[in-house]
């Protein structure tokens, strides 16, 4: 039986995108919303992350914008110390369910399937009952866009002998007896994880292996702290990014200067790096991962044996009391194969990141100039995509894009309202607040002031030089 639905927004997807999305547009209008979800609860994702999973940025950037998701502390403890709270995942998926259940199903304008997969044209089935569905609607809202591929779900591109140990980084708290040694696979956020918490645990350095095939370029924490305590470090690192790209003769120097000024970190000094995922990490974090010696840099693995690792570029020993650790879901892998698109399109959304770093901001963003703008021209040129990074030269066109859109959002007086009151913006709130006679904070706003049209400049050259060199 095919049961017919009708709605305004058909929203695809309960994870972070979505739920930011229909929350704005749930607190601005009266509209009727369908969210349609493949997994039992909202969270995207983050239903399947590990279980010691927790966010890399503060709290105060992520969830929806009508609800805190931070508990307004500061960890006392532990290798973010000093900083703002870290939510686990458990914590995310309770607080969207929190979300869902007490927020948008209270109010009787949303429904909710969950456990349903969608099939396009206003259609979807549900994977428990085989049950059909189809639905009319004013406006479709892909939010799946931004899914990305974890460790428990991801298949490795490499092979693996039967005999071998391999699991996701998700099985680790399973381990029952102590292994040789660990080998973890994959230089990412996930691969830091891994390293982490196996240190954590008392696993001696020495008997940890990190492949890394690439080192990354990383952000340091301390500068997205949104309590004004930390204004002279977290809008200081602005200041100081901009004068590093301003002043910058080639784009190697301005990644020394960028280094040198505290925004980017890296994990070793005499590596330098090639990737970029924007992951945030604590200097205490970068300390204690320093302690493993065993890097292996030959490249991506291709084939894990019982005696040996095969990698692109050489090899290693194993064996099979050793355990391989998957990190090897990436950015790369997940988005590769999307084809970015305008996020306004007919009556179809598509939203994606409009500001970097900052998942939720940008799809809260798109449901605000959704709802309040009237050409689909206006409505694209102020949610102009921020392309995702994966090389560390992809820094220069997703900088300079957030940048031009953070010049065109500051020309519209109610649209910079609109981004000041947003919890999700983190920094705007922050700055609007300076008191004037506050001579250090009016000079750290001036450095930015007289720094961003000449960094916008600076990667404009640069973003041409790469495209003339690809």
């Amino acid at each position: 039986m095919n049961d017919a639905l009708k709605t305004d927004y058909l929203i695809i997807g309960s994870g972070l995108v979505g739920m930011a999305f229909a929350d704005t547009l749930f607190t601005e209008t009266d509209a009727n919303i369908i969210i349609v979800d493949r997994y039992a609860k909202p969270g995207g994702h983050w239903n399947m992350a590990y279980p010691f999973v927790t966010l890399h940025q503060p709290s105060a950037f992520f969830g929806v914008s009508s609800k805190e998701l931070s508990r307004g502390e500061v960890d006392h403890i532990g290798l973010n110390k000093g900083m703002g709270d870290l939510a686990t995942g458990a914590e995310i998926c309770a607080y969207f369910d929190d979300v869902m259940r007490q927020r948008f199903l209270a109010s009787g304008r949303v429904q909710y399937f969950p456990m349903c997969e969608y099939e396009g044209g206003g259609q979807f089935t549900s994977k428990l009952t085989g049950k059909k569905h189809t639905v009319s609607y004013q406006k479709l809202v892909d939010a799946t866009f931004l899914t990305i591929a974890v460790p428990s779900t991801h298949t490795p591109n490499f092979t693996i002998a039967p005999e071998a140990q391999f699991m996701p980084l998700n099985d680790l708290p399973s381990i029952s007896e102590k292994p040789t040694g660990y080998v973890v696979i994959g230089g990412g956020k996930t691969g830091i994880d891994a390293c982490l918490w196996l240190l954590e645990g008392g696993v001696d350095p020495d008997d940890i292996t990190w492949i890394r095939s690439r080192d990354a370029w990383l952000l340091d924490r301390a500068n997205t702290q949104t309590a004004e305590v930390f204004f002279e470090k977290s809008v200081g690192s602005l200041a100081a990014q901009y004068e590093a790209i301003g002043g910058a003769s080639s784009i190697e120097d301005m990644f020394d200067r960028l280094e040198e000024g505290g925004y980017l970190l890296r994990l070793d000094e005499n590596v330098r790096p090639t990737m970029f995922h924007a992951a945030t990490i604590s200097k205490a974090e970068i300390t204690q991962l320093q302690r493993i010696k065993d890097i292996v840099r030959m490249g991506q693995v291709t084939a894990i044996e019982s005696d040996r690792i095969i990698l692109s570029k050489g090899e290693i020993s194993t064996t099979t009391t050793h355990i391989h650790v998957d990190c090897s879901a990436s950015l790369e892998r997940s988005f590769g194969h999307k084809e970015p698109s305008p996020i306004f399109d007919g009556n179809c959304i598509t939203p994606q990141m409009i500001r970097a770093y900052q998942p939720a901001f940008s799809a809260s963003m798109a449901a605000y100039v959704e709802i309040n703008y009237d050409t689909e021209a206006e409505k694209n040129r102020l949610c102009s995509l921020v392309p995702l990074p994966n090389n560390d030269v992809d820094f220069i066109p997703m900088t300079l894009a957030m940048m031009m859109n953070q010049f065109n959002w500051f020309q519209d007086k109610p649209l910079r309202h609109w981004i000041r009151e947003n919890r999700l913006d983190g920094f705007t709130k922050l700055i609007s607040g300076i008191d004037e006679n506050d001579q250090g904070k009016m000079k750290i706003m001036q450095r930015i002031q007289n720094n961003a049209m000449p960094a916008i400049a600076k990667l404009q050259q640069f973003n041409v030089e790469l495209v003339q060199g690809a």
